[in-house]
Order: C-alpha cells, then sequence, then structure tokens
C-alpha cells in the first residue's frame, strides 16, 4: 500500500532477542519457548434465564512454565546454583525479561515473567558421536506474564 514503510509489511524475525534475568543481563539462550496465558471458562446459567444453555465468562488465569535453552560455557554454573537456593518455600525470585530485537538490536516487544524461579534444570546429553553443542534445558515457574511494546 502506498505510503507504508518496509517495516510495517513484514512479521519480526523471531531469532534476535535479548533476555535479563534479575542482575543477570543480556544472557544468552538459543530458544524459548511456554509464553502463554489462558482464562479458565466458567459456565453459568442463571435460573430465571429465558435461554436454556449457559454463557461462558472468565475464569482463574492460568499460566505454564517458561522453557529456555542455553549453551553450555565453562564454569558457567550460575543457573545450578540458583536452583540449589531452593529449600521450603523459600527462593531467590527475579523478574525475566524477554525483549524481541528488530534488525538494529532495538527492542520491539518485551514479555517479563514476574518473580521467576527454576523449577527444573536439565543437563546436556552426552554422546561421543554427536557434533553439536552442549545445551542445557531450564524451566521457569512464574506469578505473572506482560506483555509490552518496550
Amino acid at each position: 500500500m502506498a505510503g507504508e514503510t518496509q517495516d510495517s509489511n513484514w512479521p519480526l524475525p523471531k531469532f534476535y532477542f535479548k533476555i535479563d534475568l534479575g542482575s543477570f543481563k543480556d544472557v544468552s539462550f538459543q530458544e524459548v519457548s511456554g509464553l502463554e496465558a489462558e482464562a479458565q471458562p466458567i459456565e453459568y446459567r442463571g435460573v430465571n434465564s429465558p435461554v436454556f444453555s449457559t454463557i461462558k465468562m472468565p475464569g482463574i488465569a492460568k499460566i505454564g512454565n517458561v522453557t529456555m535453552k542455553k549453551g553450555i560455557f565453562k564454569s558457567d554454573n550460575a543457573f545450578w546454583e540458583w536452583y540449589g537456593e531452593i529449600k521450603m518455600n523459600t527462593i531467590a525470585r527475579q523478574n525475566v525479561v524477554i525483549k524481541l530485537c528488530d534488525e538494529g538490536g532495538n527492542t520491539t516487544m518485551v514479555w517479563t515473567l514476574a518473580n521467576a524461579w527454576p523449577t527444573k534444570i536439565s543437563s546436556t546429553d552426552i554422546n561421543a558421536d554427536a557434533g553439536e553443542v552442549a545445551v542445557e534445558t531450564i524451566e521457569f515457574s512464574h506469578e505473572g506474564l506482560t506483555i509490552s511494546n518496550q
């Protein structure tokens, strides 16, 4: 269409992103999945309703865990140390900020996980025949997902 810029004609690529975990800035991750929220529906029908069906209204919000994958670097145990701090009802929670960037490195969209903490860490599989990078998987539980444009 006339007058539109190139930027508005193409969706953003998903491969350029930055992640901040509390005081850790620009942590290098390979993949992020599970950025989703869901409102559980409640069905209701009033006894005096002339319609013989229920209506649906939003109920309790449900948020899933977010999974991230990253390469393993020499002497990089920060996530294992954070996971090791978990004790009965005690964990150091941090906000996790995921920033999708344009080709210039400018933030275009931001997902924030409130009060996140690692619920599961899976180390890499080890295979003498594999020609791949060692990757660990970290699953975060959180108390809310917000999305903004910066």
